[in-house]
Formats: structure tokens, sequence, C-alpha cells
């Protein structure tokens, strides 16, 4: 007896809880149980709508089932509590996938983290959060993974430009947050960033700064090259930069005295050389650039605890779509990092490549349809074209007719 994906998703998950605390996990394996789960927000009326659907091409019609924004040009606002606990001292893990099949124009996949302070049904865009997370898109212009952090009260973007994924296709996002202050950012189990939160974010003032007190000294040569003073112009080299084309004629019927004096056209001189300047040597007086000097910031002060945030309890979904469609699924908060690349793995690993098949199986045969109809629209097209020959053809006749 062949056993459905989903009773062996449902066992790697069991074998996945008892190596690893897991704070939040969401599948939506239960159909429209989720409804229980997730609270929308009720701050204004027209949020728009979610709907449970694996979407148009998918490697598994149950495991890819996930919610979808469902309504254009709308603002989306739903989220899912757990119990409230601490990062301190250990690996925080981020993890869900994202799939734009309606290859968005405009809008965002990214997830938020809140406290348990957060009131859901009246949730909005100005809600203080913990962490956001997730690919952005609007045209060419932005393509990015937002990596945002709440300190003391403010947000703090991500110094580092992370491109994010833009096609169709399902992808698997992972944010690691250590406790020794660094952070790593995974895109399909593949890591695209990683450094230290306090260099990559601009969340405490800088630990060294410019002395205010040093100048460079006013006989400080940082002119790497001078003009070599023996070097001169060749004699021919003057000359101009267009001349007249030897092989223009003078047009036969030219009058002088109603055209004006004739004159040639004009073509690019090929011995122009442009203006002349003397070759370059090195400068014997060059001390190289002058580096300000650097003192300790007297204001700087260290916070080992830049990474912790003490009542983690909600991971929200807030975002505006132009063109709706996004599917958000495998959502996944633990504090094992090898194990969340392991359900990583089970998850967006398993169904990947068959995506991949079925969405190029169906442009095929779009595909295939378009080639069959073309000669049809040709000969529709050619036949209007042939009526509306014979409507003037007919409409000359009665007018000659008439004559």
């Amino acid at each position: 007896m062949k056993l459905p994906a989903v009773f062996f998703a449902l066992l790697n998950c069991l074998a996945f809880s008892a190596h690893a605390t897991i704070f939040f996990k969401e599948q939506f394996l239960d159909g429209d149980g989720w409804k229980s789960r997730w609270i929308q927000s009720k701050h204004k009326s027209d949020y728009g709508q979610w709907k449970l659907t694996a979407g148009k091409f998918y490697g598994d019609a149950e495991l890819d089932k996930g919610l979808q924004t469902s309504q254009d040009a709308h603002f989306y606002f739903v989220s899912a509590r757990f119990q409230p606990f601490s990062n301190e001292g250990r690996p925080l893990v981020i993890q869900f996938t994202v799939k734009h099949e309606q290859n968005i124009d405009c809008g965002g996949g990214y997830i938020k983290i809140f406290p348990s302070d957060l009131d859901q049904s009246a949730m909005d865009a100005e809600s203080p959060f913990y962490i956001m997370f997730g690919p952005d898109i609007c045209g060419r212009s932005t393509q990015k993974v937002h990596v945002i952090f709440n300190y003391k009260g403010q947000g703090y973007l991500i110094k580092k430009d992370i491109k994010c994924k833009v096609d169709e296709l399902t992808h698997l996002y992972t944010l690691i947050i250590n406790p020794d202050q660094t952070y790593e950012v995974k895109i399909d189990n593949t890591q695209v960033a990683s450094g230290s939160l306090e260099d990559d974010w601009d969340i405490l003032l800088p630990e060294k700064i410019k002395d205010p007190l040093a100048k460079k000294p006013s006989d400080w040569v940082d002119q790497a090259t001078i003009d070599d003073l023996t070097d001169t112009k060749p004699e021919d080299w003057d000359q101009p930069e267009a001349i007249p084309d030897p092989t223009a004629r003078k047009p036969s019927d030219w009058d002088d005295g109603m055209d004006g004096e004739w004159e040639p056209r004009r073509m690019t001189n090929p011995d122009y050389k442009g203006d002349w300047k003397p070759k370059q040597i090195d400068n014997p007086d060059y001390k190289g650039e002058w580096k300000h000097p650097e003192i300790d910031n007297p204001e700087y002060v260290h916070d080992p605890t830049i990474y912790k945030f003490d009542n983690i309890a909600v991971l929200a979904l807030d975002l505006w779509q132009m063109r709706s469609g996004t599917i958000f699924d495998n959502f996944l908060i633990t504090d094992d990092i090898a194990e969340a690349e392991k359900f990583g793995e089970q998850t967006w690993g398993v169904t990947t490549e068959p995506e991949k098949t079925m969405r190029k199986e169906q442009m095929s045969l779009a595909q295939e349809q378009v080639d069959e109809e073309q000669p049809e629209k040709d000969h529709e097209e050619e036949e209007e074209d042939a009526e509306e020959d014979d409507k003037r053809v007919n409409n000359e006749h009665v007018k000659n007719t008439e004559l």
C-alpha cells in the first residue's frame, strides 16, 4: 500500500521535534485548521483575504499548500501566536518558504516577529516588531532581502544588499542569529550573507571616530604622478578634428548665385590626435593617501545583547502586494541550525524539483497552444485584410462609375 506524502512529512516532523526546540512550526497540513491558529487583523475592514492552496503548479498537491494572497492592490495582515520565549544564550533560526507564482511586480514576501504584547486583531503597519525578514520586490529597483532589527524602539536595516530570488518558483529563506552576535542569511539552504550584527547594522555608535583635532599637513603631497617636464609636443601633433571630404563632388545643378558658395561635406580627420598632454611620471614627493587618524569614541557603549529578544511570541505576515498570488508555507522558528537545514530539505528540498518539472510542462503546453493557434490567427488576419482590400476596390469602382 502506498502511503501519502503527508504521512511521511508528519513522521519527519516528529523525528525533528525530538532533536531541537521548536517554538513555532506551520505547514498547513490539516486543511482549514489554520483558521483557528491564525488571526486576521481587523484594524481596517479592507485588508486582503487569504486562501489555502498549493497554487497553479507545485511539487506535491498537499505538502505545498500554504497561505496565498488573493486580492490585487491590498494590504495583508495575519498572524499566529506561540508560547513566548527568549533566545538568550542560544541561536535563533527563522525559516519559511515563499512562492511568487504570479510573477510579482511590486510587493512584499517577508515576515515579522513580534513580542507577546501584540494585539493581533488590531495589528497594522505601525505595530512595533522585533524582526522583519524576507524578500521584497518592486520592479527592477527593489529586489532585496530585508533584515531589520528593532533595538530600543528603533528599526535598523542591514547595510548589505542581499539579492532575493525573482522567479515564480518556491524558495526557502532562513535567518540565523547567534549569541556571539553573528548572523547568517540563507536562500535555498545556501548561504548568501553573513557577518557581525555590529558591523552590518548601525545599531551602536561607532567604536572609533576620526580625531577632530587631526588635520592633513599643509605640505602633504597626495598626487601620485606629475607631468614629465622633459616631454615635448611633436611638431605634427596639431591637426584639425574635421577636414573636407575629398570624395565630395559639387552637384552639377549647383548655382553659386542662388545657392551660395559650395562647400564639401566634412569628415573626421584620421590624423586628429586630440589635445596633447605630457606623459606622467612618478611624483618623487608623493607620500601616499592621507588617512585621518582615529580615536576611541567616548560615546560608544558595547552591548553584548544586541542579538537577544526576550519575549518572542508572534509570527506575522504584514505586507502590501500590487499583484496577488504569493504563497507562504513551511514556517519554522527553532534554536537548532542543523535541524532547520534538515527540515528545509524535508519540505522545500523534497518538492522543489517536481515543482520545476510541473512548471516547465505547463509552459511547454502553453507554447504548443500558441504555436497551434498562430497559423489560424494568421489566416484570419489574411482573410480580414483581403476583405478590406475588396471593400476598397469596390468603393473605387463605385466612384469611377459615378464619374
